[in-house]
């Protein structure tokens, strides 16, 4: 039996409501709206049968037309807002794909916030993720740098340990960092998931989600104004 051909989707998420950093996705980077970083990536994988960038703004769209992007319908603007989860845009997007006879077996989140994540390091995961058995989803993750077990929740005079856990009798707050237990942070440079944990699990990722290590700026991200600063001093250096 012949196994079925995977026919893969990029979804590029891009609304523009940006809070932290204005018109974020469009920013000027390296000469480039920042965008246009994870557009270019995209393409030069060559893996994908569609490249789609979902966004709510006519603007956006153009933008992304430009470098290589589809947007052949808008965002609608009820699920384009700071608190909209990603599994509302990301169903309505599969769900008109379908409709217009474009149907897929795997989708990869591309975020525009990370510009040092191309090509190379998208086909690197995609490898890894045609290599495992019995999964759902790969989402892109690195060590974490602020530990959880030294973080608090503050409600009215006190504050309390986010983790009450102990290591040989002291609680984690009071450990050095080398002492705790390792934690994996995510981030926003690359997810890739089988398009039935849609449907099966009412989430992006599923239940049985394997972890794709990022190396060194791979997945750096551009959240505040500051990121931009830090980012085009990346940009010099080898690493």
């Amino acid at each position: 039996m012949l196994k079925k051909k995977s026919r893969i989707v990029a979804l590029i998420p891009a609304r523009q409501g940006s809070e932290r950093v204005k018109n974020k996705n469009i920013v000027k980077l390296f000469n480039l709206p920042l965008l246009a970083h994870t557009i270019i990536a995209a393409k030069k994988c060559k893996i994908f049968d569609k490249i789609i960038l979902s966004t709510d703004s006519r603007k956006y769209a153009n933008i992304g037309k430009r470098f290589g992007a589809e947007t052949p319908f808008l965002r609608p603007k009820k699920i384009s807002g700071s608190y909209s989860p990603d599994y509302d845009w990301v169903k309505y997007t599969l769900k008109r794909l379908k409709k217009d006879g474009h149907d897929f077996t795997h989708f990869f989140l591309l975020r525009p916030t990370s510009p040092f994540r191309n090509h190379k390091t998208i086909l690197r995961a995609w490898k890894k993720f045609k290599k495992s058995k019995n999964i759902d989803s790969l989402r892109a993750v690195e060590i974490c740098k602020q530990h959880p077990g030294k973080m608090w929740t503050y409600s009215g005079k006190y504050i309390s340990p986010l983790i009450s856990k102990k290591k040989n009798g002291q609680p984690f707050f009071n450990m050095q960092f080398k002492s705790l237990p390792k934690v994996l942070v995510q981030n926003g440079s690359l997810e890739i998931s089988k398009i039935g944990v849609i449907k099966n699990n009412k989430t992006i990722t599923g239940k049985k989600i394997i972890p794709f290590f990022t190396n060194k700026k791979e997945g750096f991200d551009i959240n505040y104004p500051i990121d931009i600063t830090l980012a085009n001093l990346l940009k010099r250096t080898k690493s």
